[in-house]
């Protein structure tokens, strides 16, 4: 991303500092980023893993790490109170102390854990493993926070404009639901709006469809027009509009054709999508063909932040996440 939105987040973050877990402490993109925020002095990194193991990567990758927390599962000085509450929270599943020593030994779950007892305030995963293995602890420890139902994401997509400001624009839920219903498609409008405006967006949502305003008919119309109708009900103060075409959500000529007393006006910067299919393949075409940079998928609903990333990642966009990460605390 462009200093658009790091220069106002990094601002948050200086003022309010943070600290971050990092699941894979050896993992030489973790390092280099882990490197640039402790040289940045605003976002705190605590590396999960052998400290010798980490020094040696470190050193081999020619990345200073002096000053990072380093917190070794197999070396915990508070394991015995970790595991308590562990078993704790995993009661209703009958979990033993055993059984939380065997778990706590994976990084992903050790992580989420030093988030839960308030050590770390955020935490970004998944450079090795995958998005499950990252949502799973978090859905287990964390859990959604009071008013959310579920767990959802949205992309935030930058792109420079020509005014010189950046274009930014928010899309949901490209990565976690995968057919949500009327109901969660509201909660989801709602977390992403709140997710916007954290980048200085200030949200105009469209719900899309293959439909603008009943042109045309179907199971999927119907349930985008409700859940639009729900949302507006609901969130009064946001500009809601659905359901929508794309190019009716985008483009002010269109809206004036198709839906001349639409809210948005087709300037819509909020997207809403029916289903994971349509919203994943969205994001992507934005990425690729709009030449957007995308910053996701941001999971939202949990009562910590708690972020994955993609296998491919490079150590730029760990940074990136990380501070997107640290903002959302």
């Amino acid at each position: 991303m462009s200093d658009y939105g790091f220069g106002q987040l990094i601002e948050m973050l200086r003022k309010n500092p943070k600290k971050i877990v990092f699941t894979e402490g050896t993992d030489p993109r973790i390092l280099e980023a882990a490197s640039r925020l402790l040289a940045g002095t605003f976002l705190s990194p605590i590396l999960v893993g052998n400290p010798d193991e980490i020094a040696k990567a470190a050193e081999e990758s020619a990345f200073n790490i002096r000053g990072a927390e380093i917190i070794d599962p197999a070396n915990f000085d508070r394991i015995d109170e970790m595991v308590d509450l562990f078993c704790e929270l995993r009661k209703k599943k009958g979990v033993t102390p055993e059984q939380a020593r065997e778990t706590l030994k994976a990084a992903n779950y050790f992580g989420t854990m030093l988030v839960k007892m308030g050590i770390g305030d955020a935490l970004l995963g998944g450079a090795t493993y995958s998005t499950a293995d990252t949502v799973r602890p978090a859905l287990q420890l964390i859990k959604t926070k009071p008013g959310s139902s579920i767990v959802s994401s949205v992309f935030i997509l930058v792109r420079p404009g020509a005014s010189g400001e950046n274009e930014v624009l928010a899309m949901g839920d490209c990565a976690i639901n995968i057919k949500p219903t009327e109901d969660e498609l509201v909660e989801i409008c709602y977390e992403a709006a709140n997710c916007a405006k954290i980048f200085g967006v200030d949200p105009r949502i469209a719900f899309l469809s293959y439909s603008t305003w009943g042109s045309g008919s179907g199971e999927d119309v119907d349930k985008m027009h409700n859940a639009a109708k729900k949302a507006q009900e609901k969130y009064p103060d946001l500009i809601i509009d659905g359901e929508l075409q794309f190019d009716a959500a985008v483009s002010p000529r269109v809206a004036k054709q198709k839906c001349p007393e639409s809210t948005t006006q087709g300037r819509a910067n909020t997207f809403i999508f029916p289903d994971i299919n349509a919203g994943n393949i969205g994001y992507k075409i934005a990425q690729r063909l709009g030449r957007f940079d995308a910053y996701g998928p941001i999971l939202l609903g949990l009562n910590a932040p708690i972020n994955d990333l993609s296998r491919g990642c490079n150590a730029g966009e760990v940074y990136s996440m990380a501070i997107i990460t640290a903002a959302l605390a």
